[in-house]
């Protein structure tokens, strides 16, 4: 029951964007995942970000470090899961949120900062789109003639979650 990786790509230039900024804490009594939908990047401080506008069919996200900081709450990951989002690649996470994102079988992965400096400078501002190959743990950008495959490394365990879809269904199958 594993989510599908890849797709548009949604550039977020900026550290620390942190868990209130993901998913406003005002939202956080929500009981269903999917009222948390329209939330998503509703209070980033970005200039010239318009969440409606700008994550309408993006499924990953690339940004800088400290990705997910702040609180330790589940609801970050589910609103990037309940709106299509289920990668997230930045030069560094806040280990809580990352591995939310794992126990909700999401992927989120960490590259060298030359590196994500390196994508933003070749591919933000025009449409992006990320193919996951996980079998061989490689990320291919594209746009337009513009193409470039970047490898990542992942975890045994986090590999385990993701297959299984999720620490719930990798407990459920083994317990």
């Amino acid at each position: 029951m594993s989510k599908s990786f890849g797709g548009n790509i949604l550039f977020l230039d900026r550290d620390d964007i942190n868990t209130d900024e993901i998913i406003p804490a005002k939202y956080l009594t929500e009981v269903d995942k999917q009222a948390l939908a329209p939330h998503l990047f509703e209070d980033l401080a970005l200039e010239g970000f318009n969440p409606e506008a700008d994550i309408r069919d993006k499924t990953a996200v690339v940004t800088r470090a400290n990705f997910g900081c702040g609180s330790s709450r589940e609801h970050a990951p589910w609103a990037l899961e309940v709106n299509h989002i289920h990668l997230v690649i930045a030069s560094g996470f806040s280990r809580i949120f990352r591995q939310n994102m794992f126990n909700c079988g999401m992927l989120a992965v960490q590259l060298a900062p030359e590196t994500i400096d390196q994508i933003f400078e070749t591919f933000s501002g025009r449409d992006t789109t990320v193919d996951v190959d996980m079998e061989n743990a490689a990320l291919t950008f594209a746009s337009g003639s513009l193409q470039e495959s970047i490898p990542f490394e992942l975890a045994g365990f986090d590999r385990a979650l993701i297959d299984a879809g999720g620490w719930v269904e990798y407990a459920d199958a083994r317990y």
